[in-house]
């Protein structure tokens, strides 16, 4: 079973807070003197401490200076920040709008040659159509409470669609049925998103894989994840964004992505699934 991501960064929040724990018991200070060097109340240090708050920029400088441990500072931050992105809420990345996130992902797909996706929950943005991408982003917008941006963001999700047609690029795909018979937007829109679907099938740069609702599970159903060459991964929770960089969890994410793809469906059978969602449509 792969290791849960969110885990991970709460394992690095803490192993942060072992280092600062380190420093502060190396220049000979209790909890109560390092607190009043820096400026601050204690139990800001004993939350830091317990990695039950995250340090800033600032309170790592002052917790550095405190110990004479100024060399350690920049180290330190960027260690802190790697740690915070590991783990993104989507409130806080659509406290804006969508929009930004979206152009994000563009970056980072026409930086990949390898994109493996699994999806249980929803076709993969670089699939979506316009009208499902607003139904969904509409969805995603109402339930969060975030500024409303869809057409925007829409517009800079649907561009990743290109990639699909030129550069050096390659996506793997592996979807579950149900998001062949789950229903975002009216029928109409459904229907030209599996449409969609069949017209991007022969492309050279696509493979498509369809796990039946008949299959026989050797791995269950997973939250939706996507691999970015052999270097990221990203696994959409209902709450946020987790990336995965540790070797040990990406070779885990990999071998689930292996053997979901031997429960597959591909070529033939695979339209025969997307044709008969289809046709429940009518």
């Amino acid at each position: 079973m792969p290791t849960l991501p969110s885990s991970s960064a709460q394992a690095a929040r803490e192993a942060l807070a072992v280092r600062l724990s380190h420093l502060r018991r190396d220049a000979g200070l209790n909890g109560r003197e390092l607190s009043a060097r820096c400026g601050w109340h204690p139990a800001k240090t004993t939350r830091i401490q317990k990695a039950e708050a995250a340090p800033t920029d600032a309170d790592i400088r002052a917790w550095c200076e405190a110990c004479g441990a100024e060399d350690q500072v920049e180290d330190l931050i960027a260690t802190a920040r790697a740690v915070e992105s590991m783990y993104l809420e989507w409130r806080r990345l659509h406290r804006t709008g969508m929009r930004k996130v979206q152009e994000h992902f563009y970056t980072l797909h026409a930086q990949t040659r390898v994109c493996r996706s699994y999806v249980s929950n929803v076709v993969p943005g670089f699939f979506q159509t316009p009208a499902y991408a607003t139904a969904l982003m509409r969805s995603i917008t109402d339930f969060q409470g975030t500024p409303d941006d869809v057409a925007e963001a829409v517009a800079a999700r649907v561009a990743r669609s290109r990639f699909l047609y030129e550069g050096n690029h390659r996506f793997v795909v592996l979807m579950e049925e149900w998001v062949l018979r789950s229903r975002l937007g009216g029928p109409e829109t459904m229907a030209g998103q599996l449409q969609h679907l069949l017209a991007v099938m022969p492309l050279v740069s696509v493979s498509l894989g369809i796990i039946p609702f008949t299959a026989q599970r050797t791995v269950w159903p997973l939250e939706a994840f996507y691999l970015y060459d052999d270097h990221r991964g990203v696994v959409e929770t209902l709450t946020a964004e987790v990336n995965v960089t540790q070797p040990r969890e990406l070779a885990d994410y990999g071998k689930a992505f292996g053997e979901l793809s031997k429960m597959a469906v591909y070529g033939a059978p695979a339209r025969a699934l997307i044709a008969s969602a289809i046709d429940t449509l009518r």
